[in-house]
């Protein structure tokens, strides 16, 4: 039986979806298991966390080896806890014994870097590095308001619109269900406040692009995208996302709700939803080919795109973590091959070691 170990920075995250995924698993001959990469004893290298019980119907504790294949849900943040288990998790995609579902992607400013000279690149928002309060403020003008993001951020966290008028710059951002605004009526404010803000994380620098329909609310378009049992790359569903009036993100943490894709694009003009299909299969086929060429391998996508009010699209974002909130909102036929995609593609991945390291066997045996 396969061992497939759930791993995250705490036994209580994303609880709901590894039941889901859990108890579909003895179907496909693969025992789960859950676990904190910090719960893996550095000498014995055995690992403290659950076993699904599917008599049971729960998860028990228990100590076990670290599992064949490893589907990493860490989502870290900038606390020493995360700073252990990134490290952890770097040495155990070192060793051969262990594959990963998926390796993940980099920062977005690095994800950013190394995407920027491709074809994806007219899709791209300029990015570059928010160094210091005192450059930014200097480089402000009425005509051009910015995005400021954490460089490891998500779920919309720590994202601030800036637009400076006259002497004035006047600060947005979204906080769970809450609008807040903020104005500097001095630069010297200003660019202290800057400086406390990437004292303690990393911030990126992005160009302001109106992505907002009726009534002044704040949309993107979210695509999950995975890998099937062949390995091949498939789009699951498509969903709008709109997040409060006046705001400045969709994300659904932060107050936003699900549309499906169909409903919006139909209140289009013909030519201008036949223009904006055509851009978004054409980016959307692209970007899993592209990030396969440019980084470890990938399981699964969730790319955001935003539509500007004259048509043109853009890459807002490309998570290599995805939720399924849109997709089981908006298509709940899909619920099994949503719960079911990680253990195929788990096996997969274990049948291709297997024959891979019998060819190089027979190749000894017979040089």
């Amino acid at each position: 039986m396969l061992s497939f170990g759930l791993m995250t920075l705490s036994l209580n995250h994303e609880k709901g979806y590894f039941y889901e995924l859990a108890k579909r698993a003895q179907s496909h001959n693969i025992q789960c298991f859950r676990f904190v990469p910090s719960s893996i004893h550095p000498l014995t290298q055995k690992v403290n966390g659950e076993q699904f019980n599917l008599t049971a119907n729960g998860w028990e504790p228990c100590e076990f080896p670290i599992p064949e294949v490893i589907y990493d849900r860490c989502f870290y943040s900038d606390d020493s806890h995360s700073s252990q288990c990134k490290a952890i998790v770097k040495w155990l995609k070192t060793r051969k014994d262990i594959l990963f579902l998926g390796h993940g992607l980099p920062n977005k400013l690095h994800l950013y870097d190394a995407i920027a000279n491709t074809s994806l690149s007219p899709y791209l928002l300029h990015s570059m590095p928010l160094s210091s309060g005192e450059k930014l403020i200097q480089s402000l003008s009425p005509q051009q308001a910015v995005v400021i993001k954490p460089v490891n951020g998500s779920q919309g966290r720590g994202i601030y619109l800036l637009k400076i008028t006259s002497n004035e710059l006047h600060v947005q951002t979204d906080k769970l269900t809450t609008h807040l605004s903020r104005t500097f009526a001095s630069s010297r404010s200003a660019i202290a406040w800057l400086n406390r803000l990437i004292s303690n994380q990393d911030y990126f620098v992005q160009p302001y692009v109106n992505l907002r329909y009726e009534g002044n609310v704040p949309f993107d378009i979210r695509t999950l995208i995975q890998k099937d049992e062949k390995g091949n790359w498939r789009e699951i569903c498509r969903g709008i996302r709109t997040g409060m009036r006046n705001g400045i993100i969709s994300n659904l943490r932060a107050g936003g709700s699900i549309t499906s894709f169909e409903s919006w694009i139909h209140t289009l003009p013909e030519s201008q939803s036949e223009f904006i299909c055509n851009e978004l299969d054409e980016v959307l086929s692209r970007i899993p080919i592209i990030l396969d060429q440019k980084f470890p391998p990938l399981f699964e996508l969730g790319v955001d795109i935003g539509v500007s009010d004259n048509g043109a699209i853009w890459i807002l974002d490309i998570n290599s973590k995805p939720g399924r909130t849109v997709a089981l909102t908006l298509k709940p036929e899909l619920t099994e091959i949503l719960f079911n995609a990680p253990l195929l593609y788990g096996k997969t991945l274990k049948i291709r070691e297997r024959s891979h390291s019998n060819e190089e066997i027979f190749s000894i045996r017979n040089s």
